[in-house]
């Protein structure tokens, strides 16, 4: 096999967010639980025949050297000549790309993760889903949780996973229109840092769709972003005129979810032109899974 096409790069939503503690590091613990949802990048993967990462299309304000794609397959490259004695060979990448930067809905990471499963194909590297959470960890925190690949709470700074039973719904996305630096939010001096912890069945019981849903706790970081971003505090009191709304990570994006795709389309109609709207489906599997299993 020497291409892998069409690979999808799923977006997250943080369906809460708290915050719970910091290490002695300056890491914030956090407490969450991820959602994958079916709106995605779409990555595209030819080997070549030298030794060099290259991303054949351009990401605006994203240099190549400093994309999380192409510094993961640095690294699983590095890895893989460390068990084989040897470079594995290089890899040309094209990029479909349509989350928004600084959203909070993981994209950079999720592409990241996505390049790495492809990678670790195409080269038949052989690292186990751990042992790639493991390599990308270090790159971002979110890395981790689209390996897993499934609804996960997550605790740590977000690589402690464990899968959990997450809603089947429809989630109407607004973009605000600002990109929010994850640092400036986390930096913060009024930032919350102390919610108390909960534990997975306080979420798991906490879901009825029925109606409109309404989610459980709350994004710690939300308020800090509103402060500092008042787009983001815009969207969400538009958009909670028709339900629970809230901020996934660290911002700027904003979501809801409602029952039905009807439901969805209705909201996504009524949203200022001034915003960019979608809807999404929740996803309980990462859609590379089954790709790669009808290799």
């Amino acid at each position: 096999m020497r291409s892998l096409h069409d690979c999808p790069a799923p977006a997250k939503l943080n369906l809460f967010l708290h915050v719970v503690g910091r290490r002695a590091d300056g890491y914030h613990l956090l407490q969450s639980v991820f959602q994958l949802v079916d709106r995605a990048d779409t990555l595209h993967f030819d080997l070549r025949d030298d030794e060099l990462i290259v991303r054949t299309t351009e990401v605006p304000g994203v240099p190549a050297d400093q994309d999380l794609i192409v510094r993961a397959l640095r690294l699983l490259q590095a890895e893989y000549a460390r068990r084989h004695g040897r470079l594995p060979p290089g890899i040309d990448v094209a990029v479909e790309k349509i989350l928004p930067m600084g959203g909070g809905l993981g994209g950079g990471s999720s592409d990241a993760a996505t390049a790495l499963m492809a990678a670790n194909r195409l080269w038949q590297a052989g690292l186990s889903q751990q042992e790639l959470m493991d390599l990308g960890l270090p790159l971002g925190a979110d890395i981790p949780f689209f390996l897993f690949g499934e609804t996960a709470f997550a605790e740590g700074v977000g690589e402690r996973l464990l899968p959990v039973r997450g809603p089947d719904c429809w989630y109407v996305i607004i973009e605000p229109g600002v990109a929010v630096p994850t640092p400036a939010i986390f930096s913060a001096p009024d930032l919350t840092r102390d919610t108390g912890r909960v534990i997975i069945s306080d979420f798991s019981s906490s879901y009825e769709v029925s109606g409109k849903h309404r989610g459980f706790g709350k994004n710690d970081l939300q308020d800090v972003a509103e402060r500092l971003f008042p787009p983001v505090a815009q969207a969400v009191e538009w958009l909670g005129r028709h339900g629970d709304a809230r901020m996934t990570g660290s911002g700027a994006c904003v979501f809801c979810a409602f029952s039905s795709e009807r439901e969805a389309d209705q909201v996504v109609a009524l949203v200022p032109g001034t915003w960019r709207a979608w809807k999404a489906h929740s996803l309980s599997r990462h859609p590379m899974k089954s790709l790669l299993q009808n290799q």
